[in-house]
């Protein structure tokens, strides 16, 4: 039996290390993607209480950017230490929220969250400039300062980790955040925000007003208090950011969508790149940026990567998160559920062949079969547009120029995969593919010491690494003359 609305949790934002109610008094119900019971109460923000986060956020810069860099790096390492000890318990909240599974986020997700912060705790003493002669009667230098407040629009499909992507390299950096979360997964922006603050972050460093994109993402582009705006999530969306971004010259960072390929070619070893192919598509219910949605095959194996891929896909355990066995779970909500089997209507109707897979498993929760499409052509919907589900569309190639041509022919550019014996081969198409990121003979790894991002539809700048330093820091030269 569901929860009545008063026996739920209520969860207001989170402004100036306060809990405080939204000014509208508005809450929505999130619900559980698995069972589609509520879960909670959660404070729809407004353009006010955006206004309330930044002046918080603002007040705060000064200290917080002036504290020595030392002391940042403990309070980050105290935040990370507290992310470890509440580590099960935000499993459990990103699993309900998200319908993830418990042992994926317990493997990927909260450790990629923890090393994150501790990687950016060792950043904090290291952001300096440098002495550069630029004549004999002056000492000219330059420093990276931050670039102020920050407003980051966190997407709903990894909440946690692309989450600290964002807040751990502009904390380090001694800038002050609003962070909103997607209005459909906000629970653990909010639980993270108060390890924080328990961890020695000053009130107003960390803010989260959590509500619809409309109008809480709106406010954070439009504020003129806000320096800088980082953002992930569709490229329709992202558009507008940059748009709304242009009217006050805010700087941003976007990493937006995908539409990767994997190319497989005749050398390869076929059992581990199907395998590796399987789980490039289908982990996370394929609700994953850089998801290897493209599985493009030499034609000398084509037909044996469709049927490995296909035995792959109907060997999945979907259901229950909380299951040991579970290998994926549901879709996050009835509209991408409705959105993945739309696409699976528009590859039948295109031609392609549903080998396995492309319907909904039951009628409670978002869950979808794992689909795999063979007979794909490059030209299909199914090809071109991201689904961000777990379909999978197998299209078979010729040659290496024809496999360079498919895989670069879209308007994504994020990450791609190149499986073949041949290393001659596998540096040279690497080379040739319009990619943030190549994988050769493995697919999805990512690490925080790497850049992360695309061109294209896939966004604008780089996240991790020392890329997320510049991201969150301005540079400043000083002239001193010594006349």
């Amino acid at each position: 039996m569901s929860a009545s609305p008063s026996d739920l949790p209520k969860h207001d934002l989170l402004i100036d290390g306060q809990r405080v109610p939204p000014g509208t008094g508005a809450y929505t119900t999130d619900i559980n993607p698995a069972t589609e019971t509520p879960l909670a109460l959660v404070a729809q923000g407004s353009e006010a209480d955006v206004d309330t986060a930044v002046r918080a956020a603002r007040a705060a810069l000064k200290g917080w950017a002036g504290m020595r860099a030392a002391d940042r790096a403990r309070i980050l390492n105290r935040f990370a230490d507290l992310l470890e000890t509440h580590a099960e318990e935000l499993v459990t909240l990103e699993s309900q929220d998200a319908g993830k599974p418990l042992a994926a986020v317990r493997r990927q997700d909260v450790p990629a969250v923890i090393d994150t912060v501790r990687y950016y705790a060792g950043w904090c003493d290291k952001i300096h400039g440098s002495v550069i002669p630029a004549r004999p009667d002056a000492l000219t230098y330059t420093v990276r300062e931050p670039v102020g407040v920050v407003g980051a629009i966190v997407p709903w499909n990894f909440p946690l980790m692309i989450g600290m992507w964002k807040i751990a390299p502009a904390l380090a950096c001694g800038c002050t955040l609003i962070v909103k979360p997607a209005e459909i997964t906000p629970l653990s922006a909010l639980r993270v925000a108060e390890l924080a603050l328990q961890a020695g972050v000053p009130p107003g460093v960390f803010n989260v007003v959590t509500g619809k994109g409309s109008v809480v993402g709106n406010a954070i582009v439009a504020h003129r208090g806000i320096d800088k705006v980082t953002f992930t999530g569709s490229p329709g969306v992202g558009r507008g950011i940059m748009q709304g971004a242009a009217a006050n010259f805010k700087r941003v960072t976007l990493e937006l969508g995908g539409k990767s390929a994997n190319v497989i070619f005749a050398d390869a070893n076929i059992d581990a790149a199907t395998r590796a192919a399987a789980s490039g598509i289908f982990f996370n219910a394929g609700q994953v940026c850089s998801a290897g949605s493209r599985i493009l095959a030499q034609r000398q194996v084509y037909d044996e990567v469709v049927e490995r891929l296909a035995a792959r896909a109907r060997a999945i355990r979907v259901g229950d998160p909380a299951a040991p066995d579970t290998t994926m779970g549901p879709l996050v909500s009835a509209a991408q559920m409705k959105t993945v089997l739309d696409y699976v209507d528009i590859g039948n109707k295109e031609g392609a062949s549903a080998v396995t897979g492309g319907k909904r498993i039951g009628e409670r929760g978002f869950f979808v079969e794992p689909t795999v499409f063979a007979n794909v052509e490059h030209e299909m919907r199914i090809s071109q547009e991201e689904i961000f589900g777990p379909v999978a569309s197998v299209i078979p190639f010729d040659d290496d120029a024809d496999a360079v041509r498919i895989a670069n022919g879209t308007a994504f550019s994020l990450a791609a995969g190149v499986w073949s014996a041949d290393i001659a081969r596998v540096h040279k198409v690497a080379g040739e593919l319009r990619a943030g990121t190549v994988w050769i003979n493995t697919y999805g790894y990512t690490d925080v010491r790497l850049p992360w991002g695309g061109a294209g539809d896939s966004g604008l700048g780089r996240e991790h690494g020392d890329a997320a330093i510049e991201n969150f820091t301005e540079p400043k030269a000083i002239w001193l003359s010594l006349r």
